[in-house]
């Protein structure tokens, strides 16, 4: 729904068509016919309308109050990916940087080992 109407607004509006569906052959003939009274464009308050009888269960849908929770659900994972994302690089960088501290350490200890087997001949 858009936020540029309040919501009485919205509300007084959706339960006027509700009220008036009997009078009129369908919701886009009510809405057309009480939009401009309102001052709500058809369309949208043709949308309030169906958007309404979901969360009533009066047709089928997604309800705002799920529409809301799968936004919230789409925005963690998103969140969650880009975390992964950043905690793959963090590990790549400190693998290589562990890598070759271990080859520096190893090339010491050879070398060592080296120059004690010499020294020892």
């Amino acid at each position: 729904m858009s936020k540029r109407y309040p919501i009485e607004q919205r509300e007084r509006a959706v339960k006027m068509v509700l009220d008036h569906l009997d009078v009129y052959r369908s919701v886009y003939a009510a809405a057309q016919a009480i939009g401009p009274k309102v001052g709500v464009g058809p369309e949208t308050l043709r949308k309030w309308v169906l958007q309404a009888q979901v969360d009533a269960q009066l047709s089928p849908g997604v309800t705002t109050a799920e529409q809301q929770r799968i936004k919230a659900l789409e925005r963690e994972n998103r969140d969650l990916k880009e975390a992964n994302e950043i905690l793959k690089a963090a590990s790549i960088f400190f693998a290589k940087e562990l890598c070759a501290t271990r080859r520096q350490v190893y090339r010491e200890v050879v070398r060592d080992r080296l120059c004690w087997a010499v020294a020892a001949a």
